[in-house]
This record gives C-alpha cells, structure tokens and sequence, in this order.
C-alpha cells in the first residue's frame, strides 16, 4: 500500500502541473478548456520531434546522470515549452476571442475546445502516426528503498520538476505584479476592468503559463509512461476532476487536488483492474459536486 501511494505522489504531481494551467483559464474566462488534455500531447511530441533531432549531436547522447533519457530530452523541454505557448496563445486569439467578442456564453467556448481538441489529436496522427513512442529504450535505473518500495529514478525527476514548476507558478502569482493582475481578474473580472486592468494582455499571459505548464506536464508523463495520440485525451477527466475538487481558479487547490487524485487511482489498483483508473477520478468529481461544488479551496461567488 505505500508504494501504490508513492506511485499515486509521482503520477498526481503531473496531474497537478497540467491541472493548475487548466484552472487558470477556467479561473479567468470562465471556459473550461476541454483541449487542455490534447495540447499536452501535442507538447509531448514536439518534444520527441527534437529529442530525435538532438540524439544525432554526438554531445547529447548520454544519459543524464542517475536517469534513463539523454540530455536530449532535457533541452528539449524548451523548444517544447516555446512551441506550447504559441499554440495556446494563439487557440484563445483566434477560437475563444471571437467568441468573447460575440458576447456568447461560456459553455459554446466549452464545445469550441473540443473541436480544438479533436482537431489537435487529428494533427498528431497525421504527422506521428498512432504507433507508441519513448523517449528512452531499454531498462530504467531503480531504487530501492525501505518498506519494499521500487522507486525509477526518472520518477524522482518528474516529482522534482512538477513541484519545481507548480512553486514557480505560485510564487510569480502571489509576488509579480502582472500575477497579481491575474487573480484580480480571476476574483473579480468586472471590478479589475474598473480598475485598469488590461483583460484581454492578461489573457495572454494566463494562456501563456498554461500552455508553458501543459507542454511540462506533457513530457513529465511520457518519461512515466509512452506517447501516444491519445494520452491527452484520456488524461483529461484526471484534470478535470483535480481542478473541480481544489477549487475554482485555486493554485494549491489544484496541486492538492492532484496529488489526492493521484494517489487515489493508484490505490484503487489494489482492488481493481488498472484500466479502471479513470473512473475513480470521475466518481470522486461527482461526490466533489454533490457536497461541495465550489471545491476544496474555491469560494462562493454572489
């Protein structure tokens, strides 16, 4: 049992990382972004695209230390990151400005990122095929640690690098200016217009975080698991649900939200099929919403 919970902290971290990016646009426009799950994947593999391209630079092709990737996946994370913000910076000028614009409600916005959804998983098929892809072969290093708990060492990395960037996030929300900007638009959007707030520059900046995140939270899982067209996708209802139980808009509310979501599909494992995962998610979203809609962290709104 305490190695599933150990497992449940390595995957709810990842859950955390994408989720706070999701609950920052649905904070702020209101939308909740059902092509969140997708953009992860396309990060994913933009990533892929350039570890292939570094492994033939004769300097990248070690390991990186203790771990299983080479330095290639490391500075991959950056071209990943830059493309990743582009893409959802320009998802929210050309998709969701318009419809802002037209004065439309929320929930059409909710089914345009789902056709942005489908269209994203579409281009990845198209261009990598549904073939399952690795950033590393062979045998991972382990650890072992007391109570019979088997640890890979990359697992360490990816708890590492989410709680680094979930701090990052948090501390430039709560001391920058321009994030204070941000959670004075995600409290209380009429009253930061008043107040001089440029909405739609700090649209930019939230659908550039996220998408920063995103692309993070997106190579984090393949080095857990593998790429595959639909990563994303089935990795959605997991966010949802983390961000639904934090709170509305709650950085920690999404980090906590994850990490119990996290453990709580890998405990289940010992009673069910593994397979089953995304169900247990999805149930304790429901018992979030029939006891307490506004989630752990959220607050009421009038």
């Amino acid at each position: 049992m305490v190695e599933l919970i150990v497992y449940g902290i390595v995957l709810g971290s990842i859950i955390a990382v994408a989720s706070i990016g999701l609950t920052l646009i649905w904070g702020i426009t209101g939308v909740f972004n059902c092509a969140h799950g997708d953009q992860m994947t396309v990060g994913a593999y933009v990533a892929l695209l350039f570890v292939v391209m570094f492994s033939k630079i004769k300097i990248f092709q070690g390991t990186v230390g203790p771990f299983s990737f080479s330095w290639g996946v490391l500075l991959a994370f950056i071209p990943a990151i830059l493309f990743s913000v582009g893409l959802a910076i320009l998802m929210d000028r050309w998709v969701l400005k318009p419809l802002r614009k037209a004065g439309v409600h929320p929930i059409v916005g909710f089914i345009a990122t789902i056709g942005v959804a489908w269209v994203l998983r579409g281009m990845v098929y198209i261009i990598w095929g549904a073939d399952f892809h690795f950033y590393a072969q062979g045998l991972r290093p382990m650890l072992f640690l007391p109570l019979g708990i088997k640890l890979r060492t990359d697992e360490i990395f990816i708890v590492l690098i989410a709680l680094a960037a979930s701090a990052a996030v948090y501390i430039f929300m709560q001391k920058a200016k321009m994030g204070k900007a941000l959670r004075a638009l995600s409290d209380n959007p009429d009253l930061a217009r008043v107040s001089g707030i440029r909405t739609e520059r700090m649209l930019v900046w939230a659908w550039g975080i996220a998408g920063a995140l995103i692309a993070i939270a997106g190579i984090l899982y393949g080095i857990e698991t593998q790429l595959r067209p639909e990563m994303g996708w089935i990795f959605l209802m997991s966010l949802f649900a983390a961000v639904i139980l934090g709170g509305q808009g709650s950085i920690i509310g999404a980090l906590t939200g994850g990490l119990v979501l996290g453990i709580a599909q890998q405990v289940s494992t010992a009673w069910l099929v593994p397979t089953y995962k995304p169900a247990v998610a999805f149930i304790i979203m429901i018992l979030v919403l029939l006891f307490r809609p506004v989630g752990i962290f959220g607050k009421r709104r009038e």
